[in-house]
């Protein structure tokens, strides 16, 4: 990983001009600096195709799982770097020929569309190489959690809930549901770059809404919670067994006949840190211990992906597991039939469908203001 980061860091550096230099000396300069970055994911792209079928990186299970993670995210910028070439050798070919053959119209006309896709791609090609979070590619756990307004918000986190699940599906993701019951909702969403798509629904959600309980019309204000954690694989966190204190007890509230009978229900505690993680949904203690350490895993990973965080303020757009979760990111206006995301400051009608599962116009938004920031702080 570290020469890995090394070579982004290269990368970055390379971007960096690619912001100013290219803007304060025009378009050869970028030109050339473009240039250099097709090159370098060239390389990148080659040495990872490499490591892939390398014996020994298939052996080591963290290693490989590192490489592969590393090809993937490279994907869209090497697949950006090979169009690049063929609009360079498009371009160039125009104007060999128009030397040769003089004011072609149709020859100028091609030389124009290939230098127009070329200031396309340069730009993608700074945005693609804006370094990912490692967590994009992974599956999610889902948290959601009641806020303000008693009943109204376990029925809105109800909503979420059906809301996201739906989303997962839409996307072609796999949602399984791990806990679920009294307002409290804990599923995972499984599905190569879940977390890129769900990191953007972790924080404060408002509803506003006239309840089926309110006789006379009034409207409510209520909040339900999502915490997003990217999900901790073998190879991500390490927990020590003998750091952890794990309690079994009877099962409360529906469930079968097992609840109240035998002791199916599981409490870890991560004794380091101070983390507990409770699980009661299955019958079976094993089943609901794997849940529990699942859980576990994805709080312990968001802890260290926080602490990193802390340690380089500027780095990266909001997480979870920052100071941001307690803003209302986004607005339920039931009696204007809005949606209104408050961060990139998207107001969507039809919220019926928006609850249905219909987020895409809001995650695309959003991917694109992380981009752009990104951008910023790579050029700063």
């Amino acid at each position: 990983m570290s020469s890995w980061r090394a070579r982004r860091s290269f990368g970055s550096c390379l971007l960096e001009a690619a912001c100013s230099d290219g803007d304060r000396r025009g378009w050869p300069t970028l030109y050339g600096v473009i240039e250099q970055l097709v090159e370098q994911i060239e390389s990148r792209f080659a040495e990872l195709s490499g490591q892939m079928s390398d014996p020994e990186v298939i052996g080591d299970q963290r290693r490989y799982a590192e490489v592969g993670r590393a090809y993937r995210q490279l994907e869209p910028a090497h697949a950006l770097a090979l169009e690049w070439r063929r609009a360079t050798d498009d371009a160039a070919g125009a104007r060999e020929l128009l030397a040769e053959d003089g004011d072609d119209p149709e020859l100028r006309e091609m030389l124009r569309g290939s230098e127009d896709r070329l200031g396309e791609l340069e730009e993608e090609i700074r945005l693609a190489m804006v370094e990912p979070d490692p967590n994009d590619d992974k599956d999610v756990i889902v948290e959601i959690r009641p806020g303000t307004g008693g009943e109204e918000a376990g029925l809105f986190a109800a909503d979420l809930y059906r809301m996201l699940s739906r989303y997962a599906e839409r996307r072609r993701f796999k949602p399984e549901p791990l806990e679920v019951g009294d307002g409290h909702y804990t599923f995972a969403v499984k599905g190569n770059g879940a977390y890129s798509v769900f990191k953007f629904e972790g924080g404060t959600h408002r509803v506003q809404r006239v309840p089926e309980t309110e006789s006379q019309g009034r409207i409510h204000t209520s909040t339900a919670t999502v915490a997003v954690l990217p999900e901790a694989e073998d190879v991500d966190v390490h927990v020590d067994p003998n750091d952890l204190q794990i309690d079994v007890y009877r099962s409360s509230g529906p469930g079968g006949q097992s609840v109240n009978t035998t002791d199916s229900a599981v409490r870890i505690t991560h004794k380091p840190t101070g983390v507990v993680v409770s699980m009661q949904d299955e019958k079976s203690q094993l089943q609901n211990r794997e849940k529990a350490m699942r859980v576990l895993r994805a709080r312990l990973l968001e802890r260290e992906v926080a602490a990193q965080q802390a340690e380089q303020a500027a780095a990266r757009l909001a997480q979870v597991g920052t100071g941001e979760r307690a803003e209302k990111i986004r607005t339920y206006n039931f009696p204007q039939d809005r949606v209104t995301d408050h961060r990139v400051g998207l107001t969507k009608g039809n919220l019926p469908a928006i609850l249905a599962g219909e987020l895409e116009d809001f995650t695309a938004a959003l991917e694109a203001e992380e981009k752009r920031r990104m951008l910023e702080v790579t050029a700063a």
